[in-house]
């Protein structure tokens, strides 16, 4: 789920598993999209903690299955978890493997890479891959959600602002972009678009959920003070932004855009 061009000097294991269920439900939806029946080698990009890993070695137990990630906090637990099965802490823009790979998966990490990066990544490892090869791939697409949209506004209206000015994510590749890039060397470029909506405890569970991957960006620069400030902020901006439901709950919409290549 991470790769080495993020603005996060690491990842935490931990806190991305406060919501194990949340966040593998999409890789589970993105593999029953995978049209191989037995794939010999599969390589997990940005693996993790290795939940999407388990998920991959259900379907296919009898695969050469290995998991790389920027990580070190995240392959710390996914070899701990999995440790019959090989990971490795490499940078996604240069990770090159050492056979021909049948299927690479990726759950939400192509949206960390610099977008002028990301095709081309791909472009470099799908030649790599046999005739019928697959590239999957699923990436959030909530830039423009509130969660994201706040936490936009709360870094620029603070005293905190000239640290945070650089801070951002470039918006992702339209999928007519992805399609047009990809087709080319593809037989088939199959996309989706899904929206989850995860009921979390309450508004304070949003901060949780988005200080594992995208709010990092924004409080790593804080020092504690700040971090503390900007916090009570951001919940402020959401408590006004999300309704609670009848059972005093919270839905959060998160919709995510997912991509199956089939190399030619």
């Amino acid at each position: 789920m991470s790769t080495s061009t993020n603005p996060v000097h690491d990842w935490s294991a931990a806190q991305y598993l406060k919501f194990k269920d949340e966040r593998t439900q999409p890789a589970r939806d993105l593999l029953a999209r995978v049209p191989l029946q037995a794939p010999k080698t599969i390589v997990d990009l940005g693996c993790g903690p290795g939940n999407s890993t388990a998920v991959l070695e259900s379907r296919y137990p009898d695969a050469h299955l290995v998991g790389m990630d920027s990580s070190p906090d995240m392959i710390r637990k996914a070899q701990a978890t999995l440790p019959h099965l090989e990971f490795s802490v490499a940078d996604l823009n240069t990770f090159s493997p050492q056979a021909p790979v049948d299927l690479y998966y990726s759950n939400a990490v192509f949206q960390w890479l610099e977008r002028e990066q990301r095709i081309e990544v791909i472009k470099r490892l799908m030649e790599t891959q046999p005739s019928g090869g697959v590239f999957a791939f699923q990436v959030p697409d909530n830039l423009n959600q509130p969660s994201h949209v706040l936490m936009r506004e709360t870094a620029e209206s603070g005293h905190w602002a000239t640290k945070l000015q650089d801070v951002g994510r470039d918006t992702f590749q339209s999928p007519q972009e992805i399609y047009d890039r990809l087709k080319p060397f593809c037989s088939e470029v199959n996309l989706f678009h899904t929206t989850y909506y995860h009921s979390l405890e309450n508004h304070q569970a949003i901060i949780e959920w988005v200080k594992g991957t995208g709010l990092q960006p924004y409080v790593n620069p804080l020092d504690a003070q700040e971090k503390e400030e900007f916090l009570k902020e951001y919940l402020k901006r959401l408590e006004r932004a999300y309704p609670s439901t009848i059972d005093g709950r919270v839905l959060l919409p998160y919709p995510r855009l997912f991509v199956v290549a089939v190399k030619k």
